[in-house]
């Protein structure tokens, strides 16, 4: 409710001349068309008008309806458009049809809106697409995901997976979203939680100005990989013919951003980070 006023607040304060690819994820509907608006009063604003609906177009659908008729205002209202009529001059006026850009799919993710969603969001996005996993999504994506947010996956089988005083419960108490993966037997299970603001910034830096960043999080480029007895008890499981368990069929992909050193891990391999 505080993260909403906040942002209520911070967008009825915005203009066009402040607006950004990224900020502009923040506004809504009524939002964009108080700015126009307002910023058709201002010669420089009306003046590079097109430059700041191309960066509204980053998170909005814009309609240009040229003239619409009361029926026709109400059926675009039922699709979830505001429409709105912006005077420029007195010879021209625009009727603009506006809706937010739904984030419905992995392909609908970007550098600009990943920081604008929330985890229990995320986990909604992944569970619509996916089915393979987390190795089911293609690296420029992944990257976008890790950008925002610390994410972790463990597979286990179905039956352990919940075990008190275990990975999955300690991620859930540490604040984390969690998606589950069926894979036969066992499961794959990817945790989600927003990166800290510092960290976000980190990733948005270019090389030379990381450098300014203390070492302490050097280990954010790391994916560890922990045997699976690192998770449970010395229990074997009982049916003599499961597969020797592998890096095939057992994975576990610690925090990037380092949040859980306590669990020991067996292996390091290099993470890059494109």
């Amino acid at each position: 409710m505080a993260r909403q006023k906040k942002e209520a607040e911070e967008s009825s304060a915005q203009s066009l001349k402040s607006l950004t690819k990224s900020s502009v994820w923040d506004v809504q509907e009524n939002d964009i068309i108080r700015m126009i608006e307002t910023g058709v009063k201002d010669p420089e604003i009306k003046e590079s008008l097109r430059h700041y609906i191309d960066i509204i177009r980053c998170a909005f659908e814009i309609l240009d309806l040229k003239d619409v008729s009361p029926q026709q205002k109400k059926a675009y209202g039922k699709q979830g458009y505001k429409v709105c009529e912006v005077k420029a001059d007195d010879d021209h006026t625009y009727v603009w049809g506006l809706r937010k850009k739904p984030i419905t799919r992995v392909t609908d993710l970007s550098y600009e809106n990943i920081c604008h969603i929330s985890a229990a969001k995320l986990i909604e996005v992944l569970d619509r697409n996916f089915g393979g996993g987390w190795d089911s999504l293609t690296q420029s994506v992944q990257d976008i995901i890790l950008s925002g947010f610390d994410i972790s996956t463990t597979t286990l089988p179905k039956d352990r997976l919940h075990k008190k005083g275990g990975l999955y419960e300690k991620k859930i108490e540490d604040g984390y979203e969690v998606l589950e993966v069926a894979k036969g037997n066992w499961v794959e299970a990817i945790f989600a939680k927003v990166k800290p603001q510092q960290e976000k910034l980190k990733m948005q830096l270019g090389d030379d100005e990381e450098n300014e960043f203390d070492e302490e999080d050097d280990d954010s480029d790391v994916i560890v990989k922990d045997d699976y007895k690192n998770h449970d008890d010395d229990d074997s499981i009982d049916d003599p013919n499961d597969d020797e368990i592998t890096e095939e069929n057992y994975s576990t992909m610690m925090d990037l951003g380092g949040d859980d050193e306590d669990e020991d891990a067996s292996q390091l391999i290099d993470f890059v980070d494109e």
